[in-house]
């Protein structure tokens, strides 16, 4: 680039490099989601149409960013860890984060008529973003424990109120009133109770969220079956991990226990050159 007498302008930006060693996480979170989710008719407590396309759009974040080793996301939000020996953009952290905000929030828009064939987008979506960083091992473990633990607390509210508002006629005023104060065994019993719903057996991606993992080069003991919508699933013990796309595994487990950091130890391990 050609040198200018307007050049020496540059000496105001700052620099936001982050601390080396590391664990770098960037959350994302949808802005006035409530309102986004009305205008466009979202289902109530969960529609997984959304929940889908958030993962696929978090993907997209993935295949693109080769230093993430690991995505959790929730609801409106998604959670990506770079490793902490990553050197992208050395380690700006305005940069990372800017850049992975933007590949999500047009890949959302993007993907959009995918999973909501018949519901025109009213108007564009907006995504807030933020960099964290965690020193040590155990304290990403527990960020990524509290997103899930976060994850079961708001599902199992919605639940419980919005079954007393579209089955019982309650107001979301009384509803809300209705749950004041209750304990999670307090709901787990008006589900039970008032609508024969045992919480345990909703699915996995409602109350647990989604991990994103990388596709090992190879997967022992692993099964694989094709699925009604030609995609694959393949059983690796417990798990089942459905392929998504060829460098994405989508799971829907507990992460808060020690056997999911048992089964993938690659996540905390050294990057591979």
């Amino acid at each position: 680039m050609a040198k200018s007498k307007f050049e020496y302008v540059k000496q105001f930006e700052t620099e936001d490099r982050l601390l080396p060693n590391c664990w770098i996480v960037v959350r994302i979170d949808g802005k006035s989601f409530h309102r986004f989710t009305d205008t466009h008719h979202f289902m109530k407590p969960n529609d997984e149409r959304g929940l889908n396309l958030m993962t696929r759009a978090a993907q997209n974040v993935m295949e693109d960013f080769k230093d993430i080793v690991l995505a959790y996301g929730q609801s409106d939000e998604y959670s990506f860890v770079f490793h902490k020996s990553t050197n992208m953009y050395n380690r700006r952290g305005s940069k990372i984060m800017t850049n992975v905000v933007s590949l999500f929030s047009s890949s959302f828009v993007m993907l959009w008529p995918r999973y909501f064939s018949t519901q025109e987008l009213q108007y564009a979506p907006a995504f807030d973003g933020r960099v964290v960083l965690y020193p040590t091992d155990q304290n990403l473990l527990d960020y990524l424990s509290w997103r899930q633990a976060d994850c079961h607390i708001n599902n199992l509210y919605n639940t419980c109120f919005w079954k007393l508002v579209q089955e019982r006629g309650l107001s979301p005023a009384q509803a809300q009133e209705r749950l004041k104060g209750t304990l999670s065994s307090d709901k787990n019993e008006i589900l039970f109770s008032d609508f024969k719903i045992n919480y345990n057996n909703l699915p996995e991606l409602y109350r647990k969220g989604t991990i994103l993992l990388r596709c090992k080069d190879s997967e022992p003991d692993a099964t694989t079956t094709p699925t009604r919508t030609g995609r694959q699933m393949t059983l690796v013990g417990n798990h089942i991990h459905t392929k998504a796309r060829p460098s994405t595994i989508v799971l829907h487990t507990d992460l808060i226990g020690a056997k999911f950091w048992e089964d993938h130890p690659e996540i905390l391990g050294a990057k591979k050159p």
